[in-house]
């Protein structure tokens, strides 16, 4: 067995432990074994992904106890890409803590975020549907803990509704888990794939009933109208650098739409086929729409970050539903492109927040920031990128997703919503970035409210005001470049997703590789 698999999953977990038991008051120490930590981890995903690109599928079997009596993970293109995709993005965000103070703002930063990648990685790379259960569990507990990362009654008041609305899900995903093993007596994805292709259609209904729970648990992970309603105001509260991490939390539940529809009830199978992709579609429409037109209507910088990354889902919800190699592999790219796009408009927004003083991520005329040409750059790129306009990985994206769903039986319809959110999206984000950058107060105007979250709460140090902090403003523009060359290399990118997605429509080989040893 390939030991490396295990090591995304387990390396969090140990440093995490160790820096809570030894490092608790020692940040210059948490921050050298959390970055150093991500670096390597990092480091084992890129390999991961190089042995993935082979094509094979490897297997690994906890205690070596056989599928599908045991719990194993597996390797394929599909989770090493994303757990390539998790490692980069948790080292910026790191970085970009570290820069900005953030991480001195509240204890337990650093073993948290640890404690979130470990969920993650285990989402990812499980083959297990139990376990996808218990590494979700994971990532609401770590998630909820940075959520509420410097303390205050609004974001405490955001995170527990965020910690609501997913217990649900979770509640949902365990009947989802239950009825499923009642028809089947298994929950090893493999061996689920196997056993309900031999259940005869008219007596698949339970089968349908598992199939619709599990979609609406996702949808709530994937904030998929009308299950976004946590996302919004968690989005908006949570401190800058979880936010931008929750980039690729939304990504967990269109993965386990991905995985699970593709492996478990695939597209051709006649109890799901009917239900599961119009759903999705007529949702996410719906989704990308509301999104658009909240970025419109925001009276705060955090809200239309929040209502941008809502957008974003509803974009690649719409290429996921398609069930199709080539809307697969544009969902796919369109991942990538979301969750770093995500993540720099966060970041930018913050950085927003700290020059504009009292008027912060407000969107009332404050102090001209045109000067700050910096941080004018990074917002108009990262709202070209967010909307959706060349030359940017968001253009790209989008023209990928309409042209792969080109035959789709709402073509007309799908492309008339994504071209026309995309213009609202760029009204929305011209008005906003006109009146942050451009319009200057009323003479003698007071100032606003500070919001919460400006300012650290009494006790603990405030975060970075030094102008233009190096190692932060290096990590947003970072995210800028890779943005920028998702776009560049966009050929032999979409080349490698192409055969992803190939690798997901075809099952056989996972099934083979799970189930060999049996």
């Amino acid at each position: 067995m390939n030991h490396w698999i295990i090591v995304p999953v387990v390396l969090p977990a140990i440093l995490a432990s160790v820096m809570v038991l030894s490092m608790r008051n020692e940040l210059t120490l948490q921050r050298v074994f959390s970055v150093t930590g991500a670096l390597a981890v990092l480091g084992v995903t890129i390999g991961l992904g190089l042995q993935a690109a082979s094509g094979q599928i490897q297997v690994y079997e906890l205690g070596n106890w056989p599928a599908p009596f045991g719990i194993v993970l597996v390797l394929d293109r599909l989770s090493a890409l994303m757990a390539m995709l998790t490692a980069f993005l948790a080292v910026a965000v790191l970085l970009y803590a570290m820069g900005t103070g953030w991480d001195t703002r509240g204890k337990h930063f650093h073993p948290l975020m640890h404690f979130q990648l470990m969920g993650i990685f285990g989402a990812f790379l499980t083959g297990d549907a139990f376990n996808l259960f218990v590494f979700f569990e994971v990532l609401l507990i770590a998630s909820y803990g940075l959520m509420i990362h410097a303390g205050g009654t609004m974001r405490l008041r955001a995170g527990l509704q965020y910690v609501v609305y997913n217990l649900l899900g979770s509640t949902l995903f365990l009947f989802a888990l239950g009825t499923l093993y009642g028809v089947t007596g298994t929950l090893n994805m493999a061996d689920l794939a196997v056993r309900i292709s031999e259940i005869p259609a008219d007596e698949a209904g339970l089968v349908r009933v598992g199939a619709i729970l599990l979609l609406l648990v996702f949808s709530i992970k994937a904030a998929l109208l009308p299950l976004h309603f946590w996302l919004p105001e968690t989005y908006a509260r949570a401190p800058a650098p979880v936010a931008a991490l929750f980039a690729i939390m939304t990504k967990v539940g269109a993965y386990a739409i991905i995985r699970v529809f593709t492996l478990i009830f695939g597209p051709d199978l006649s109890a799901t086929a009917s239900l599961i992709g119009p759903v999705v579609n007529v949702a996410a429409l719906l989704t990308l729409t509301v999104g658009m037109i909240g970025i419109l209507g925001a009276q705060n910088l955090g809200r239309l970050a929040a209502f941008a990354a809502i957008a974003s889902m509803g974009t690649l919800l719409i290429a996921v539903a398609g069930f199709t190699p080539e809307a697969t592999s544009a969902a796919l790219y369109y991942t990538m492109h979301s969750t770093l796009g995500g993540a720099l408009l966060f970041m930018t927004v913050d950085l927003v927040r700290e020059y504009r003083g009292a008027w912060a991520g407000s969107l009332l005329p404050g102090p001209r920031m045109a000067h700050h040409g910096m941080i004018a750059t990074l917002f108009f790129a990262a709202a070209i990128a967010t909307a959706g306009l060349p030359p940017l990985s968001g253009f790209v994206g989008k023209l990928i997703i309409l042209d792969a769903l080109r035959d789709a039986p709402q073509a007309a319809l799908i492309w008339a919503v994504v071209l026309g959110t995309s213009l609202i999206a760029v009204l929305g984000f011209a008005q906003a970035g006109s009146t942050v950058f451009w319009k200057p107060a009323p003479v003698g105007a007071p100032a606003p409210e500070p919001q919460e979250g400006t300012t650290a709460p009494s006790g603990l140090p405030q975060a970075s005001t030094h102008p233009a902090p190096a190692l932060a403003f290096s990590v947003v523009f970072g995210l800028l470049f890779t943005v920028a060359g998702l776009a560049a290399l966009a050929g032999p990118v979409t080349s490698y997703l192409a055969q992803t997605s190939a690798q997901l429509f075809a099952p056989d080989a996972y099934i083979t590789a799970v189930m060999a040893a049996r």
